[in-house]
C-alpha cells in the first residue's frame, strides 16, 4: 500500500468587497508630478487601482535644463475602502519608455508608506545605452511583508517615485531621457490590492 502525503490546502483569500474603494489624489509635490498632472483610478474588480502621470520626465543632454536629470514625485493619496476591509499594497506594476544615447544611464527608484509609518524598502531599476524602448518592472511584496493599513484608521497613502539620469560618457548634443509619462494610455503605473477582513 502506497501512502499518499497529506497536504494543507492554501487559505482562502478573503472575498472582495462588494462596495468600490475611492480614491482622491490630495498632495501631489515634486518636479515630476506639477498639479492636475497626475491621476488615479480604481479598476473594475476592485483588485487594483492605476496612478498615471503626464509631466514626469528626467532628461540631459541637448536643450536640457540643469536640473531636469531628476525628477521626483511624493503623491498623497485618500483611499476610502468599503467598511469591515482594509488593504494592503501586494505588488506594484511599473512602466515607462526610455531613450539613452549609448554611455549614458537612468534610474527609476520608488517606494510607498501609510502616513505616520516608515516606508517600505525603497526598490530601484537601472537602465544602461543604447536603449530605446518601453520598460517595465513588477515589485511582488511577500505575505509575511505586507503592511496593512490598521482597521479603522484613515490614513493617506504614500506613492513615491523618481527618475534619474546620468549623461556618462554618451555625446551630450543628443538627448536621453527617462520617462513615466502616460500620455497614450499605455504606460499607467498599476498598484495590485490585498483585502483582509477587520
Amino acid at each position: 500500500m502506497t501512502a499518499s502525503a497529506s497536504t494543507t490546502p492554501p487559505a482562502p483569500l478573503p472575498p472582495l468587497p462588494q462596495e468600490s474603494m475611492t480614491i482622491d489624489v490630495v498632495s501631489a509635490n515634486g518636479s515630476g508630478c506639477p498639479l492636475g498632472t497626475a491621476a488615479a483610478t480604481v479598476s473594475p474588480d476592485n483588485k487594483a487601482f492605476t496612478i498615471s502621470y503626464s509631466e514626469f520626465t528626467a532628461k540631459v543632454g541637448a536643450d536640457s535644463g540643469a536640473a531636469d536629470f531628476r525628477k521626483n514625485c511624493q503623491l498623497g493619496l485618500n483611499v476610502n475602502v468599503p467598511q469591515g476591509y482594509t488593504y494592503a499594497i501586494a505588488s506594484v506594476d511599473h512602466r515607462g519608455y526610455a531613450h539613452l544615447e549609448r554611455g549614458a544611464k537612468a534610474t527609476h527608484s520608488s517606494y510607498y508608506y501609510f502616513q505616520g509609518e516608515r516606508h517600505t524598502s525603497k526598490t530601484n531599476r537601472n537602465y544602461t545605452g543604447p536603449f530605446d524602448d518601453d520598460w517595465q518592472r513588477t515589485d511582488t511584496f511577500g505575505v509575511s511583508s505586507l503592511s496593512f493599513l490598521p482597521c479603522g484608521e484613515k490614513r493617506y497613502l504614500n506613492v513615491n517615485n523618481e527618475l534619474r539620469v546620468n549623461a556618462g560618457r554618451s555625446d551630450k548634443r543628443k538627448i536621453s531621457f527617462i520617462t513615466m509619462d502616460s500620455t497614450d494610455g499605455n504606460l499607467d503605473t498599476v498598484y495590485h490590492v490585498a483585502w483582509k477582513r477587520c
